[in-house]
């Protein structure tokens, strides 16, 4: 069955899905769009002026290792690296995996024979179709939240070599109208895109030509086409998998006991007597852990 998205003629790409997010920013054509988005997060006073795409697969000394795949993984002409990530469904150790990455691109900056130590910036940048941080009513209102090393006692930063930022999409709720700086501008298209049949008119400038032009649905030839709708169904069986555990009142940590189950490759029959789950419901969470 088709999605209503592709059924009602969506004009511009969905970026939250794994094909378009990386049609809008993890290809050279859209290489603009990722640097002017990168410059917006992490602001710096030198700005970032051109990036090269690195293999997104990192291991670490020996093959047996865990392996780290990112979404996007670049690096800046001073040998800054930027890990990107889309996340479509709520991770139960997702900040425990956003230090996983950093440090094993950390490491991959450790030469053989002698060396001082000295380390280029690492940046994990984190795009959210979900909230992972709520332990106070404040967190509310705070769409973005940096992280970085800081000593307890003065508040003063430990080292600015490792900076975390995260976008949690669900607590950006500005109108159109309200949108005053570009950072709010792709936070809105971000979440809003495949909603549009028309620019908004207070988005303007070249980089937004450009996304625009590039996020075209009509552009996509046939075989990207087929790719795209694949990934729009994903995407939203994720989305309906995740709303149908809250309604069922399961937790979306506790997937995590069907995720163990399936790594020891079990029946399904017994993962539901062991659990109690139904076969629907499994097959749903199978969704989710396949797609995150």
């Amino acid at each position: 069955m088709e999605f209503n998205f592709i059924e009602l003629n969506a004009r511009y790409l969905n970026v939250l899905t794994d094909f378009g997010f990386h049609k809008i920013f993890g290809e050279e054509e859209g290489k603009a769009l990722l640097i002017h988005f990168l410059n917006l997060v992490i602001r710096e006073e030198s700005p970032i002026k051109d990036i090269k795409y690195l293999n997104p697969e990192l291991w670490g000394n020996y093959e047996k290792e865990r392996k780290a795949v990112f979404d996007i993984y670049c690096e800046t002409e001073k040998e800054e690296s930027f890990i990107v990530e889309m996340q479509k469904a709520k991770q139960e150790y997702f900040r425990d995996r956003s230090l996983f990455y950093s440090a094993v691109s950390i490491r991959k900056q450790a030469k053989k024979g002698k060396w001082n130590y000295r380390l280029k910036r690492v940046y994990v940048v984190a795009i959210l179709d979900f909230v992972i941080f709520d332990e106070c009513k404040e967190d509310e209102k705070y769409a973005v939240e940096h992280v970085q090393l800081k000593r307890e006692r003065t508040n003063t930063s430990f080292s600015n070599k490792l900076k975390f930022t995260f976008v949690e999409l669900p607590k950006f709720g500005k109108t159109e109208e309200e949108l005053e700086t570009d950072f709010d501008r792709w936070l809105y298209l971000l979440k809003n895109l495949p909603k549009l049949q028309e620019r908004p008119k207070t988005i303007k400038g070249e980089i937004f030509d450009k996304l625009f032009e590039l996020a075209e649905i009509n552009r996509l030839k046939e075989e990207e086409m087929e790719t795209y709708k694949k990934s729009v169904l994903e995407y939203y069986d994720v989305q309906s998998a995740m709303k149908c555990a809250r309604k069922e009142g399961i937790e979306e940590g506790k997937i995590s006991i069907i995720q163990k189950c399936l790594q020891k490759n079990m029946p399904i029959e017994d993962i539901v007597f062991i659990t109690g789950f139904s076969h629907e419901q499994i097959n749903r969470y199978k969704t989710i852990l396949r797609n995150s």
